[in-house]
């Protein structure tokens, strides 16, 4: 029993506030711990929060991506709520109805040709395992990743990430290969649109070549980028992708972590050009929030693979009771609520709304986007290639705050990432309330 400092044991004396209860025992994410500014949520409904002080927030970062059927879904909450009654236990070999379920629909809405399901907690477990079956399928060790993209935070994950919060962690995994970025903004080879031949597509070609034949197991590429920019690749890239790893002999990992489960306004981003990767990878939205989970859904060939190979992955946790619940009651949702069509329609209604929303401020170099998910890229007026400095950024933070809007941002970018739920005279209204803090912070 700890018996330390509690912050007093007087009778009459007031209990600090939850959220500093909370800091003294709990970390927070990704943040130095006294600089972290956390709400404390009460409740929601839609795509709407409500806080402990009565506010009630505009959620147009969907939580951490993953609240893609919004705040308290009835559905969800009775799906959950049956699941804890039954209190099932089960172990990773388990059989159980739900599990069965989960995995019928998993294949259902994947691409054409997907076959079966490894069923974890989170994305980066899921890329993790599907690294390690791409090097148990192929026998290889090397894998490709993106200049600029985001995986996991595990260790691996990280090692694979493009991303600046791995160097604090490096030397990480060995094997890990990098290709250029469809980031057609600031295009690596210095392209534009009209004239783009899909240099990036290529660079994996010059890569593989550059490191010889029969030596990288997989390519791993998010559907699209998200944390790191909203990078939505250009028509035929993908095709062209999937041509290259079939001449290699590489496998095809399709990270839809983030960009799955209607947030592009297909089921998988790698839809929109009909491509079939050999794993494919999801989190988030595949339990709308509701629970931790993830899966890596593999193509025919790799399941018969693991027929006779032993499939070396193992999670105490997979394929939870609850997390079953969580996929089935999902795209049970997102089907019969028609939320994929949804997202579809409010995606090309956005985009000319957001192009006109960028035109009046000088300060929005890019806008960019599919479905539900898009990126405000702020530079500095006049000088659309020169990022917004820190401090702008801070001021941006500070006025999305004061007018209730949970957005992600990162380095120059703020993210526009709403609930699938989301209304378009919702949507109307979060954009006011938007433009008048970007304003406000570049005043």
């Amino acid at each position: 029993m700890n018996h330390g400092n509690d912050g007093g044991d007087d009778a009459g004396s007031a209990a600090p506030p939850l959220a500093a209860q909370q800091a003294e025992r709990v970390f927070y994410t990704w943040s130095a711990q006294k600089a972290a500014v956390p709400l404390e949520i009460v409740s929601g409904a839609g795509a709407r929060f409500q806080t402990a002080d009565g506010a009630r927030w505009f959620d147009l970062g969907s939580m951490t991506w993953n609240a893609n059927l919004g705040h308290g879904h009835p559905r969800m909450r009775r799906a959950l709520a049956a699941a804890a009654e039954r209190g099932l236990l089960a172990y990773p070999t388990s059989v159980f109805p739900d599990k069965a379920r989960a995995g019928q629909l998993l294949v259902e809405v994947a691409p054409r040709g997907m076959a079966k399901s490894f069923i974890c907690l989170s994305g980066a477990e899921a890329n993790e395992n599907a690294v390690k079956m791409a090097r148990l399928f192929t026998g290889r060790k090397k894998v490709i990743a993106r200049t600029r993209s985001y995986h996991g935070a595990t260790l691996a994950m990280l090692s694979l990430s493009g991303d600046p919060r791995r160097e604090q962690f490096e030397p990480g995994l060995p094997g890990v290969v990098r290709m250029a970025d469809p980031y057609c903004f600031r295009c690596p080879f210095g392209k534009q649109p009209s004239s783009c031949r899909h240099e990036c597509a290529d660079d994996l070609e010059t890569v593989l070549e550059r490191e010889g034949e029969g030596t990288v197991a997989a390519v791993i590429l998010e559907g699209v980028v998200g944390a790191n920019g909203v990078f939505v690749p250009p028509a035929g890239y993908w095709k062209k992708i999937r041509a290259i790893c079939d001449r290699h002999g590489v496998m095809l990992i399709a990270d839809e972590v983030l960009s799955g489960f209607g947030r592009t306004g297909r089921w998988f981003a790698v839809d929109h050009e009909d491509v079939t990767p050999d794993l494919l990878t999801v989190a988030k939205g595949v339990t709308g929030g509701y629970a931790p989970g993830g899966a890596v859904i593999v193509t025919e060939r790799i399941a018969r693979h693991f027929d006779d190979e032993v499939l070396s992955c193992g999670l105490t946790s997979y394929a939870h009771p609850l997390v079953c619940a969580a996929i089935v009651a999902t795209i049970e949702t997102l089907r019969d609520e028609r939320l994929i069509e949804h997202a579809a329609a409010l995606g090309d209604w956005l985009r000319p709304r957001l192009a006109a929303f960028a035109a009046g401020r000088p300060y929005i170099g890019d806008v960019r986007g599919v479905g539900l998910l898009w990126a405000f890229e702020l530079c500095h007026p006049g000088a659309r290639q020169e990022p917004a400095p820190a401090a702008n950024m801070a001021r941006v933070a500070a006025r999305l705050r004061a007018h209730h809007l949970h957005m992600h941002k990162r380095d120059n970018i703020v993210y526009f990432a709403p609930p699938l739920v989301i209304a378009r005279e919702e949507i109307e209204e979060a954009l006011a309330l938007l433009g008048a803090a970007l304003d406000e912070a570049h005043a």
